[in-house]
């Protein structure tokens, strides 16, 4: 086994020998775990395990991913040469040891809850793996956590020199760190240490004001612009010294995740005025302000931090990478803050991204292999390297399964959901490789009108069974995006917001007698489905490179309205996984009020179907079992 600090002698053994290597990428055991297969400096297939076992955020060992990898690339586990996994178990679990007995005894429940999966699993990662793959015999790498969010945001770019950004709640000791990627390299010069750390302030915001931790950060952003940020300058007078580079330290009072099994202490409740909400509780102004002022500080942070790394590193580009990474309302004020002349997030930002950074690092940083980058083509794939079915696969388990369906060609079928969008009906759209990354982009999409004043409404109420305030984003064909959004960049991954233009806005006075949930009262462009309360908008810029038939579709519904903007939310509804199989799109698509599905190029009725008396195992219809 090689650990971290043996990577020298071995980008120096293989630094000039010629090899073919399948290097596996793997994060697991925290949230949203994950398989990448990597050959030859090419990312072959990346997924997480929650698609295939339905388990939303699933934090197993990715057993159902790495198969799917390892099946996308033809081969066995004998034939991978290299495993890196996410970061390194032994220093994380020295944080925790460290920080119970800081805290001791105070921190017994926590540390009695925790010992067991750390005695029984994560210390033996290097066991777990050869056990599971059975007949893997070559080396084994471990680098560091930000290590690898570097490697996911910067290898896979177009960059051939970029700055660095990492910001999450916490790998090993690193909540944050900095640093410049050059070329094969990357060089992280500037970290952050837990307990202090960006990710965990949100989640504890995001604990306090009723929703899920680890899940429920985009409801909290979602939500903050409904609010006004009246409690901003209390969490930077009580809770955080806040310096100009970006660095920051927490006071630690206010705080129950070192050492208990909640986020948030008394004094915290006190400072903020009562318990945390529960989730059955009514959404309270008090609760969309705290939302607002949070991300007002998030933002704050990342935008000081960016402008230190760019004057210490004086480079024209940013990648980024991490949890908070996700936050695309503070990655587009950095964008529009003109400090980079580019920015790249990684799509699977997150934890999941950390499998693909890591066997990333291990092809590039320690065997030394050469990378490509042109400046303006990332080496992603758009993200499309999830599992796919084949139009006859699907056809033939829609007969075996009795469901009535027709398969057209592919012009046939945007004809026809291209109308049915036009009609107000919404659509189940589900085609070729799934996405890696928390967000549907095209091929597992639920899409609708952008135009319709009620589509957002109808789509949060009886198809996603989600809170009326969350936004949905417009999918919008690049060569259109700069008249309805003010962008002049490429968003391919929904990792932007920007402004809706002000041509495009319906301004009204019955604003200024709104307040909260009353603000969704006004359609406020005439896209109005994809605008937000605060005039914004999540953006996706379809170029058709790597989904020409989405770009496609759009193009024909922009033909027949002269509206380039459809509607895009993930695939799913409230508490699941984006679905993976036609299977998982079939049961979403009955259990909910969706109108029409196109599964691949068959095209199936709500009103023909049967109704739904049973769940068979798709696993054994495709054999992924």
């Amino acid at each position: 086994m090689i650990e971290f600090n043996q990577l020298d002698s071995v980008s120096q053994l293989h630094g000039g020998i010629s090899i073919d290597a399948w290097i596996l990428g793997i994060s697991a055991f925290y949230h949203d775990s994950a398989a990448c297969l990597v050959h030859n400096g090419r990312i072959v297939a990346a997924a997480q395990e929650e698609r295939f076992t339905r388990k939303k955020h699933d934090h197993r060992f990715p057993e159902h991913a790495i198969r799917y990898c390892l099946d996308e690339g033809g081969i066995n586990a004998e034939s991978l040469t290299h495993v890196a996994f996410y970061d390194k178990p032994f220093l994380k679990f020295e944080r925790l040891l460290e920080t119970y007995l800081a805290f001791a005894p105070s921190g017994l429940p926590s540390f009695l809850k925790s010992m067991p999966l750390w005695l029984k699993e994560k210390l033996w990662m290097g066991d777990r793996i050869r056990k599971n793959l059975g007949e893997f015999n070559g080396e084994l790498f471990y680098p560091e956590h930000h290590q690898s969010h570097s490697a996911s945001a910067f290898f896979p770019s177009p960059f051939k020199e970029a700055a660095i950004i990492t910001m999450d709640g916490v790998g090993e000791w690193a909540t944050a760190s900095w640093g410049i990627g050059k070329n094969n390299h990357i060089e992280l010069m500037h970290e952050l240490h837990f307990p202090h750390s960006l990710g965990l302030l949100y989640t504890a915001f995001t604990y306090y004001t009723g929703f899920r931790v680890n899940s429920g950060e985009y409801k909290v952003m979602g939500l903050a612009p409904y609010g006004e940020p009246r409690f901003a300058q209390t969490i930077l007078e009580h809770i955080m010294d806040l310096k100009e580079d970006g660095s920051f330290r927490l006071n630690m009072k206010y705080f129950n995740y070192c050492q208990g099994l909640t986020m948030t202490s008394r004094a915290f409740h006190k400072l903020f005025g009562g318990p945390p909400r529960t989730p059955e509780e009514i959404i309270t102004q008090r609760d969309m302000d705290l939302a607002a002022s949070v991300q007002a500080v998030a933002e704050e942070v990342m935008m000081r931090t960016a402008k230190h790394v760019k004057s210490e590193t004086g480079q024209r580009n940013l990648c980024m990478a991490g949890g908070v990474s996700l936050n695309c309302v503070a990655n587009g004020k950095i964008l529009r803050a003109g400090l980079f002349d580019n920015i790249w997030i990684q799509p699977a930002a997150g934890d999941a991204g950390g499998a693909l950074g890591a066997a990333l690092f291990v092809w590039h940083q320690v065997l030394d292999r050469t990378r490509v980058a042109d400046g303006v083509n990332d080496s992603q794939n758009g993200s499309y390297l999830g599992p796919h079915w084949s139009d006859d696969e699907i056809e033939s388990w829609l007969v075996s399964s009795g469901y009535p369906y027709r398969r057209l060609d592919e012009e046939s079928i945007i004809e026809e959901v291209s109308d049915a969008i036009i009609s107000g009906k919404v659509i189940g759209w589900f085609s070729g490789r799934m996405e890696f990354g928390p967000r549907a982009l095209g091929n597992r999409s639920i899409i609708g009108d952008a135009r319709s004043k009620d589509m957002q409404s109808l789509m949060n109420l009886k198809i996603k069974y989600r809170e009326s305030f969350r936004p949905f984003a417009p999918s919008v064909l690049n060569e259109v995006a700069e008249e309805y959004f003010e962008i002049d960049v490429s968003s391919p991954y929904m990792l932007l917001v920007a402004p809706v233009r002000k041509n495009r806005r319906n301004e009204s006075t019955e604003e200024e007698n709104l307040f909260g949930m009353e603000k969704l009262k006004i359609p406020r462009s005439d896209i109005p489905a994809v605008t937000h309360v605060d005039y914004s908008a999540r953006i996706q810029t379809v170029d058709g490179k790597y989904n020409p038939k989405y770009h496609n579709l759009i193009s024909r519904f922009m033909n027949k309205t002269g509206c380039g903007v459809i509607i895009n939310t993930s695939f799913n509804v409230r508490g699941e996984p984006i679905v993976c199989s036609p299977y998982d799109a079939y049961l979403c698509f009955m259990r909910t009020e969706m109108d029409m599905l196109a599964l691949g190029n068959c095209l199936l009725l709500k009103e023909e179907q049967p109704e739904l008396t049973e769940e068979k195992d798709w696993k054994k219809v495709f054999k992924l079992d």
